[in-house]
């Protein structure tokens, strides 16, 4: 069968190549791979920024953003053949920490958790797969052409699961949310927040009247082109969700929030670059206004199965524009080429 391939701190070594197929192990699903979702840390693993093959290997199959159909399950699974599925990425350490052994691997403490396609196993970016079913998410049929939005999705879920954990701190009626960064985490965060009801408004460089604008606006939200945060000085929002990994917008969005503000950075920022900043003024607002930053990434499957929930609530025509190229397994390499798409995909079936 064909994969996409790499080996992990190898530049240059990106290919898609005849593997063997999979075998399913005790409890394990075989699926049809037919959507991969390509992101960021894609690019950083193609380019050797970071990755880690399994153990006794040089070279693995990449992928975390997966949709499948199930060919086989095991019995008693809860799975059948033809069901649509997306496979969770993290799974716990061998140890486990603490949060492992309650099922919260995303908050693994000790860092030997594994991740499909990132570190230490294959990826989903194959014709076939095989998936523990205790790590997989079903989706509902309707999600064929979006369901691979699963991943991000499931990102989103936690940020805003985190959120709703830290308002209950104190009395927590948010009004306004601003999200920074217009791309697929973004977007998908935007519309998590207007379905809570939140007053909407989204920044991006992106100039106004384009495609991320215009999904915006579809939310009921109001879009911002520029790269800061002078115009929310008036009014600050309650909830910031930082989707950008800019230095300085992070820096901003400290002092931003309206009081009792929450924080969530859900991007990362480029190391080796540095800022002008006034840690004392950063320090008395967070702490003379109640405020919280924290940083949320990866999911476990709760997560997974709340953003299929939602991916299914949402209108399917809106979800379909932010996937802005699909290109076949058999041109993969052009998917993680660099433009100004939202988001690229791979069709794992041509």
């Amino acid at each position: 069968m064909r994969a996409l391939t790499f080996a992990p701190g190898k530049k240059g070594t990106l290919e898609v190549q005849e593997v063997p197929g999979p075998n399913p192990g005790t409890g394990e699903l075989l699926v049809q791979g037919l959507a991969l979702g390509i992101c960021g840390t894609d690019r950083e693993l193609a380019a050797a920024v970071y990755g880690w093959p399994p153990p006794g290997k040089d070279r693995m199959v990449m992928g975390h953003e997966s949709l499948g159909r199930v060919l086989e399950a095991p019995a008693g699974s809860a799975f059948s053949p033809g069901d649509l599925v997306a496979g969770v990425v993290r799974r716990p350490d061998p140890v486990p920490c603490g949060a492992c052994l309650r099922g919260e691997f995303d908050m693994c403490r000790n860092g030997r958790y594994t991740e499909r396609g990132i570190k230490e196993l294959d990826g989903y970016g194959s014709e076939r797969w095989t998936v523990e079913a205790a790590h997989v998410a079903r989706l509902d049929p309707s999600l064929e052409s979006v369901g691979m939005l699963t991943e991000p999705m499931s990102v989103v879920a936690k940020a805003w699961e985190q959120i709703d954990r830290i308002g209950t701190r104190a009395w927590f009626e948010p009004h306004m949310l601003l999200v920074t960064g217009a791309g697929p985490i973004g977007l998908l965060a935007a519309f998590l927040g207007r379905q809570r009801g939140l007053e909407l408004h989204v920044l991006d460089r992106a100039p106004e009247g384009g495609l991320k604008s215009r999904m915006v606006s579809d939310l009921g939200g109001t879009y911002h082109s520029g790269t800061s945060l002078v115009d929310f000085h008036q009014h600050k929002p309650d909830v910031i969700i930082e989707c950008t990994g800019a230095g300085r917008l992070v820096i901003e969005a400290m002092t931003m929030t309206a009081a009792a503000g929450t924080l969530c950075l859900c991007g990362l920022a480029p190391g080796g670059r540095e800022h002008r900043v006034d840690p004392g003024m950063i320090n008395r607002e967070i702490v003379l206004e109640n405020d919280v930053v924290f940083g949320s990434v990866n999911a476990n499957l709760r997560h997974f199965r709340a953003a299929a929930t939602f991916l299914a609530e949402a209108d399917r025509r809106w979800l379909e524009r932010m996937i802005t190229r699909r290109v076949p397994l058999d041109r993969a390499l052009e998917a993680l080429e660099p433009g100004d798409d939202i988001k690229v995909v791979i069709d794992l079936t041509t």
